[in-house]
């Protein structure tokens, strides 16, 4: 049976969580539904370098594959938004910059011509291109997936949120994982599939600011920034997140204890005050 109030009280949700000897992927999902207010289901992403793995993802999951070739964003848009299990391979995958990262391409002229909007001269976008992270060679497949709906070993957990959320984001990890300073990686052009990649790669955080169509495109709603946390890693993250709200009494950083991450502006004003009534 559910217990709502359990679930709306900060503290005794984290502490009910944290009983737990392990948590699910929806546990986690609900987790930063709950505290961080997320808005989107975090992707799970698999690289899929195996056939038996395949043949278990597709055995394991009601599945959708692509009608037609669409960009690696694309594929986690649908999964976040709409909760869609994906399938994806070389065919269906449509964008250059993702199937150069992924290993289905190799390096060429079309590549640096996609990039000369963005750089100085042809020799620099050559240079930039390739100095993109790509993947180890002999990748077959990917899939997205909302996080909770996997059954498979998750790579890369890809999430959307605004850039407070990420902030806190980044302190729990950090904290979880005992690494500091954190950098960030930005490659030009590429923020899903290279962030991913890169995240993929380096066994580390990352978080990367949206390519430039990505609001026109119908990939992000209110402009908002792409965080890659390694699969491996999850658990502890958002085990740092509930030890830290049971302990302090909410998710907020700039209001320790208070519910809402960053509450907003006014949390600083003097003349928004209020006390118990006097009776």
């Amino acid at each position: 049976m559910i217990d709502s109030e359990i679930l709306l009280d900060d503290v005794r949700f984290a502490k009910a969580m944290l009983e737990k000897e392990k948590l699910s992927n929806a546990d986690m999902v609900f987790a930063l539904r709950n505290l961080l207010k997320l808005k989107y289901y975090p992707v799970a992403i698999k690289f899929f370098y195996d056939e038996s793995e395949i043949e278990e993802f597709k055995q394991n999951h009601d599945y959708l594959v692509a009608c037609h070739p669409y960009t690696f964003c694309h594929f986690s848009a649908a999964s976040r938004q709409r909760g869609d299990i994906l399938f994806g391979d070389k065919k269906t995958t449509g964008c250059s910059n993702a199937r150069y990262l992924f290993g289905w391409k190799e390096f060429d002229e079309s590549e640096v011509k996609s990039h000369l909007k963005y750089t100085k001269s042809k020799e620099q976008a050559e240079r930039f291109v390739k100095t993109k992270p790509r993947l180890p060679e002999g990748l077959l497949a990917f899939a997205t997936a909302p996080l909770h709906k996997a059954k498979f070993k998750v790579d890369v957990v890809h999430i959307i949120c605004d850039v407070l959320q990420s902030y806190h984001i980044y302190n729990d990890y950090s904290s979880a994982m005992d690494v500091h300073p954190i950098t960030p990686n930005l490659m030009m052009n590429s923020a899903v599939c290279g962030g991913a990649v890169w995240t993929f790669n380096n066994k580390t955080i990352n978080i990367v600011p949206m390519c430039s169509s990505s609001y026109t495109s119908g990939k992000t709603e209110q402009g908002e920034i792409n965080v890659y946390i390694p699969g491996e890693h999850f658990e502890a993250y958002v085990l740092r997140l509930l030890e830290r709200t049971a302990e302090q009494g909410g998710a907020s950083f700039p209001r320790t204890g208070e519910t809402y991450p960053g509450f907003n502006v006014c949390k600083l004003c003097p003349f928004l005050t209020f006390k118990r009534e006097e009776v």
